[in-house]
């Protein structure tokens, strides 16, 4: 018997011991499902079940790289997660051929000027710059992986002239001064693992001029790692400043507030994606994730629905001042918007007390987050454009609109949609899901879990190891330069010198028959409902 006889003798066992071994557990997955009481589809049809069932599973993936069209995608379509990466990745946003927005649609458009601005005629910050990497494309093949360079770029961080500084509580010991429009929204370490807060942390200190918001998941060091400026939110269940008994720790909170790079402190009463404090499971809670929140470690965490300390906008107002005494820095709100009259108290105490938030972040239903329910995700609270609108038209009916800067969020991650918030009378924008993509996640709309595949949205180390730190901080300051930049384009082509400038003049909607009505109708119309609004209340406020 030679080798080759052997060699097709062997090859026939193997191959005859794995048919059998197949059939057998075949017979095993037929008689297991038959037997099992769970699945109906099993016990009548266990193979065509099992096959069923694997489908159900590859569902998602396969809409969403193969079935859905570059527009269809939700949260965020393919264009819309490809226009993010390619931003942060390559530092480009050109396109080719022509848009492929659905104009037969209603939506809002900027107003460009028959007399555009040129660039020297721009008003930036010519001095500042940014160092940063980014990829060039060299080949893309069809079957192998496309080939690249990583390169140094420099260029213009595109912060805004200094003339044209926003700054929140100009009064204050400590002032909150920025130079960029752009900044993160609040995303908690414990939702998303260290390696993704500290490359944030990084890249946005690389782009300048910005800031990130901690969440209310308390103050992390990975949020200090990188030295970019920061809002520390303070939720309703206190993390990170509560004492033993779940209050106020007031020396915590001062400690917290001599960090130099801590600049203002948000109160979180609500959040677009869950009108309710948040949720965080216990696999996530590892134990630094329970010593910076100071909570039990692997025990879910779930924070109040509202703040036990005050329960009215004067004892709110009373909290905000015991925040700002004890810090010395400036103090605001986070809301979401339920209807015309939600904000009329707030406004209306403001101006007959004097006193009251340094900024409002306004965020709306289509924000996103890392855990919610389905109910209050998709129906709880009006969308950013809606109350956007109607909180800047009720600070100004009350005249106090001057007093307080605004920022927005909820799905902001594009230059167009950041001028439109502006123009609806937003001072700021914050962005969230648009950095996470900055970091690397895939939309495996997997965030509560602990299981994401890319390392973005967990704790587990195994899984935080896909994401390398000096990488993907270079990504995130390639995407806010990159938005900051079209912005500025944006508004040459509006006639602006800056983006500070954008109005309601700025942008005009259209309405699904072709009609055209500017923003300023549609916000006249907006305090018209204001002023028909029954009043809360005609006993003025006492305090």
């Amino acid at each position: 018997m030679n080798l080759s006889d052997i060699l097709i003798i062997i090859a026939f066992t193997i191959g005859a011991l794995m048919l059998a071994a197949l059939i057998v557990f075949f017979i095993y997955l037929i008689l297991f499902d038959r037997n099992q009481k769970m699945h109906s589809i099993l016990r009548n049809y266990p193979l065509l079940g099992r096959i069923r069932y694997f489908f159900e599973k590859i569902g998602p993936e396969m809409r969403q790289y193969w079935f859905n069209s570059d527009t269809e995608g939700r949260p965020f379509s393919r264009a819309d997660y490809e226009h993010i990466v390619r931003s942060a990745k390559y530092k480009r946003d050109v396109i080719g051929f022509g848009s492929r927005r659905d104009f037969e649609e209603e939506g809002y458009y900027i107003r460009n000027d028959m007399f555009p601005k040129l660039t020297e005629e721009l008003k930036v910050d010519e001095e500042t710059m940014a160092l940063t990497k980014k990829y060039l494309l060299i080949k893309d093949p069809l079957f192998t992986q496309r080939i690249e360079k990583i390169e140094d770029d420099g260029s213009s961080a595109y912060l805004l002239h200094d003339n044209d500084t926003v700054v929140i509580g100009p009064h204050l010991e400590y002032p909150f001064v920025l130079k960029g429009l752009i900044g993160m929204s609040a995303m908690s370490y414990g939702a998303l693992g260290k390696n993704a807060i500290t490359a944030l942390s990084k890249g946005l200190a690389i782009a300048k001029g910005t800031w990130m918001n901690t969440g209310e998941g308390g103050l992390s060091p990975y949020h200090l790692e990188g030295g970019v400026d920061i809002i520390m939110q303070i939720g309703p269940g206190l993390f990170g400043i509560r004492d033993k008994d779940g209050e106020v720790d007031w020396d915590e909170l001062k400690r917290k507030s001599e960090f130099p790079q801590v600049k203002a402190f948000e109160i979180k009463l609500a959040q677009g994606a869950k009108v309710r404090g948040g949720h965080i499971d216990a696999e996530k809670v590892n134990p630094e994730v329970a010593e910076i929140r100071k909570v039990e470690p692997y025990k879910a965490v779930d924070s109040p629905n509202r703040f036990k300390q005050f329960h009215d906008v004067p004892t709110m107002f009373d909290f905000i001042d015991k925040i700002r005494e004890t810090t010395g820095k400036p103090v605001g709100i986070k809301i979401v918007i339920g209807g015309n009259d939600s904000v009329h108290e707030l406004a209306k105490y403001m101006s007959e007390s004097g006193r009251g938030p340094d900024f409002i972040t306004v965020d709306g239903g289509e924000g996103g987050t890392g855990a919610s329910y389905q109910e209050l995700a998709d129906s709880v609270g009006l969308p950013i454009k809606s109350g956007l609108l109607i909180l800047n038209a009720t600070l100004k009916k009350y005249g106090v609109r001057d007093r307080v800067k605004i920022i927005a969020s909820g799905k902001l991650f594009s230059p167009d949609r950041i001028a439109v918030a502006l123009a609806m009378g937003a001072d700021l924008v914050q962005i969230g899901r648009g950095f996470m993509i900055s970091v690397g996640c895939i939309q495996t709309l997997k965030c509560q879990s602990n299981i994401c595949p890319v390392g973005v949205a967990t704790t587990d180390p195994h899984l935080q190891k896909a994401l390398v730190v000096d990488e993907k901080k270079h990504r995130v300051a390639n995407y806010v330069i990159t938005l900051r930049k079209a912005l500025y384009r944006i508004a040459a082509a509006a006639g602006l010198d800056s983006p500070v400038h954008f109005s309601s003049k700025n942008v005009m909607f259209k309405d699904d028959k072709g009609v055209v009505h500017s923003l300023e109708s549609i916000i006249h119309e907006i305090e018209q409902q204001l002023d028909e609004t029954p009043a809360l209340s005609t006993e003025p406020i006492k305090y």
